[in-house]
């Protein structure tokens, strides 16, 4: 089975909810860090949340900042985590943003496909070019893998460069059309192909547009949770409850802080938010 098949199926039986493991150390009550080299308490946390979600989510996302910040400590619960939903059969997504062409682009493809620091999709950055992608689609022209390209982000600072206007349209209409017509090529069973599309849900008027010009990309929609993005946004980005996974870190990481049995109850509170973020946006079904 394709990846961008699996990832279809899971969203189909589990929801669309992907849990952000964007872990930092300061999230981690201190009972979790007694004893612990930092590495093996950001992964207990990390497999905390895993065990008590892995059913309601359909993938996870780890963004490797909070690892790296930690150095060799840091990509060592990076790299067990990830080991550790491959050991589940859970799917990933790592949150890393490359941008390199040719050879330097080659090697980051390596190091994020393979080995150590494996997963199942990761996400780039397109503005060097068509040449900072195509080093990446041996793997996935093997149906194994998959990529999230950066469109509209859903940061304030996104219209510093994405809305410049280009032959009388925004500069990320322009990078969209190009992903769509490489992702044609690589159509699954789903109707979907594996070369997805960031799209942030804090951008009201353009979400409606994007999924018709997109229909067969999957997107990657953050800015739901502490973002604060509208809910009703992030159902008109997906296509029938599905075609999209809807990132939610932080609301979900500390969940249990808003509670006095919390600490002793993390993958709890964890799962529940999880469980809440998908109720929430699809309370927009009958709008």
């Amino acid at each position: 089975m394709k990846i961008i098949d699996r990832l279809y199926e899971e969203v189909s039986q589990k929801g669309f909810v992907c849990v952000g493991l964007d872990t930092s150390y300061d999230y981690i009550p201190d009972q979790m860090k007694e004893g612990l080299r930092l590495s093996q308490a950001i992964f207990n946390f990390n497999k905390e949340i895993i065990d008590h979600t892995y059913d309601v989510c359909a993938i996870y996302k780890i963004q490797i900042a909070y690892y790296e910040s930690y150095g060799i400590e840091g990509m060592i619960a990076y790299r067990d985590t990830l080991k550790y939903l491959r050991e589940k059969n859970l799917l990933s997504i790592a949150d890393v943003k490359r941008s390199d062409i040719a050879a330097s682009a080659s090697q980051y493809a390596k190091a994020h496909f393979e080995g150590d620091f494996e997963a199942d999709f990761i996400t780039l950055n397109p503005y060097m070019g068509m040449d900072s992608i195509s080093p990446y689609l041996p793997y996935i022209e093997s149906g194994e893998k998959g990529v999230f390209v950066l469109l509209r982000t859903s940061n304030p600072g996104a219209n510093d460069f994405e809305t410049v206007m280009t032959n009388d349209e925004e500069l990320f209409f322009a990078i969209g059309d190009k992903m769509k017509e490489l992702n044609d090529n690589y159509l699954g069973q789903c109707g979907f192909g594996p070369i997805g599309l960031v799209v942030g849900a804090t951008h009201t008027k353009e979400v409606e547009k994007i999924r018709q010009r997109y229909p067969n990309q999957f997107f990657l929609i953050p800015g739901f949770g502490a973002q604060g993005a509208d809910s009703l946004n992030v159902f008109k980005l997906l296509k029938n409850k599905n075609g999209g996974v809807v990132n939610n870190s932080r609301k979900v990481l500390k969940a249990y802080m808003d509670y006095e049995d919390g600490k002793d109850n993390i993958g709890k509170y964890a799962r529940e938010a999880a469980i809440k973020t998908r109720e929430v946006i699809l309370a927009n079904e009958n709008l």
